[in-house]
């Protein structure tokens, strides 16, 4: 009698630890509609087109609701990234990695600074037209 509840507290102790050992859950979120927008164009007296789909990677679906919360900022952020690219860089195949490298560090700042976790894994484009 003594074991089995000794066993039974044992096991109680041992539940909340076992609960935050379980695996964060990675979702994806995206944008609809995409994301369309202009670029500075080599010969500088025009501007270039950009339409892309964007999915952020979320570390775990808890932040979903800050993510939904704050998608106007991210919106705002990913939009003025590309509108001051050149040309070359949207064209190119690095350019458009450094890009998106620099859209996630840039994302990763806000949300850290607005809701405390940077919450974003990573960045895709999914889709990616220029003109």
């Amino acid at each position: 009698m003594i074991k089995s509840l000794l066993l039974s507290l044992l096991l109680l102790a041992t539940l909340p630890a076992l609960a935050q050992d379980q695996p964060k859950e990675i979702v994806y979120y995206g944008f609809d509609p995409d994301i369309v927008t202009n670029y500075i164009s080599g010969n500088r007296r025009s501007l270039g087109y950009i339409r892309v789909t964007v999915e952020l990677m979320i570390e775990d679906k808890q932040y979903l609701p800050a993510i939904e919360h704050h998608e106007p900022l991210i919106l705002d952020i990913i939009i003025g990234i590309f509108s001051k690219q050149p040309e070359d860089k949207i064209k190119s195949l690095t350019g458009r990695e450094e890009i998106r490298l620099a859209i996630l560090d840039k994302l990763q700042q806000s949300m850290k600074k607005e809701a405390g976790e940077p919450m974003i894994q990573d960045l895709l484009f999914t889709k990616y037209l220029y003109q």
